[in-house]
């Protein structure tokens, strides 16, 4: 007892993890189910947000990826823990690409789900602002079936960002030639005003720049780079309105704010 007790007394460190050392692959928990192997992933899954979700585990992320590999092998159609261990890769780890990589998995998994290349493509989108990557990921989505229209929204407007003008054009113009509301319509309508007022400021300026390295100064009129052979012609936006220009500063600007046509 007295050795017990001196033992006791000693300082001991517990080692990072240690609460999911013993836990072995899905592969195996699962064949020791017994055919109950969705009513394990269900248990796997409240203890993960439990485990994961307290701050006072140190390095507790680490295993992260094994513990919802184990889940997914549970049960590989159980969405809630892919949508889950997102959410706490995002906003605990700030790990986007951890994020992404357990959407990934969702997908592989599912690969008849929509809602994992729809939820990465958001993710890579608005928190990494890789646009490519999310222009790839809402492409998967929209060419799932049963996936909503608006993966093709969001597959146009991320292919605009990622500058990528011709296929942004086609498929806005596809979303407004199939609309079957005057809503979508209006959306598509704006966008496809946006795309090409984008386009044709962005070349009017750059000849306006042209113009002032060569002569000193901005043109008087926009007709004038045409005349000094900087564009072949002036373009109106998507309404045939002119654009407007102002020969003090250079700026050219539409004749109204595109959201509000």
């Amino acid at each position: 007892m007295g050795l017990k007790l001196r033992i006791d007394r000693i300082p001991r460190q517990k080692i990072p993890g240690s609460g999911i050392i013993y836990i072995p692959s899905g592969k195996y928990l699962k064949m020791a189910t017994f055919g109950f192997s969705s009513l394990m992933a269900d248990l796997v899954f409240i203890w993960a947000i439990q485990y994961f979700g307290n701050v006072d585990i140190p390095n507790r992320l680490d295993s992260f990826v094994h513990v919802f590999s184990i889940i997914s092998e549970l049960d590989p159609r159980y969405v809630d823990p892919y949508e889950v261990g997102a959410l706490i890769s995002l906003y605990d780890a700030k790990n986007i690409p951890l994020a992404l990589r357990i959407l990934d998995m969702g997908l592989a998994k599912n690969p008849d789900m929509w809602i994992f290349p729809l939820e990465a493509g958001h993710y890579a989108q608005i928190y990494k602002r890789d646009f490519p990557l999310a222009k790839e990921y809402y492409k998967k989505a929209m060419e799932i079936p049963g996936a909503p229209d608006i993966a093709k929204r969001l597959y146009a407007n991320a292919s605009f960002k990622a500058w990528d003008i011709k296929t942004a054009w086609e498929t806005w113009l596809e979303v407004y030639d199939t609309a079957k509301e005057e809503r979508l319509r209006k959306i598509a309508s704006n966008n496809l005003y946006n795309i090409k007022a984008t386009v044709d400021i962005r070349g009017l300026r750059s000849a306006l720049e042209k113009h002032r390295a060569k002569y000193g100064r901005y043109p008087d009129r926009l007709s004038d780079i045409v005349r000094a052979g900087l564009l072949p012609y002036i373009p109106q936006d998507y309404d045939n309105k002119d654009y407007i220009y102002d020969p003090k500063t250079g700026e050219v600007k539409t004749a109204v704010i595109p959201w509000k046509r």
